[in-house]
């Protein structure tokens, strides 16, 4: 069911794609209250997750972390630095039918898979580096 777009869902969908880090639901609550500070943390949270059941947006769930909203949504896969938390599009192609290689999905009925590769992203690398 497509809701209706309110001002409130404009300005949700507007900032994630303004963003475009894989801002976290805080982090773009942040920035719009910034700007409209009458909008509340629960509409924005609500409307995130409207956006990204309706495949407007992309909710990437990070074990460990808190989700991301990205502004990409077609098949990719990501990577999560794992000194600053940051998270990256990896440029590789998305394999589509990699369900086929399971041997034992242990009943699961399988609809689909995320990959998210760790690793240290550049500034964490240098940063590093120069300790």
């Amino acid at each position: 069911m497509k809701r209706r777009n309110t001002v409130q869902r404009s300005l949700v969908y507007e900032m994630v794609n303004r963003l475009k880090s894989h801002a976290t639901a805080d982090e773009i609550y942040e920035a719009i209250a910034s700007e409209h500070p009458s909008v509340s943390r629960g509409t924005v949270y609500r409307n995130l997750n409207q956006l990204a059941e309706e495949g407007e947006i992309r909710k990437i769930l990070v074990p460990g972390g808190a989700d991301r909203y990205d502004h990409c949504c077609h098949e990719h896969y990501h990577a999560r630095c794992l000194s600053c938390g940051r998270l990256f599009d990896i440029e590789m192609d998305y394999i589509a039918d990699l369900e086929k290689a399971i041997k034992d999905a242990h009943g699961f009925a399988i609809s689909g898979h995320d990959i998210l590769f760790n690793g240290l992203c550049p500034a964490c690398q240098h940063r590093t580096e120069h300790e």
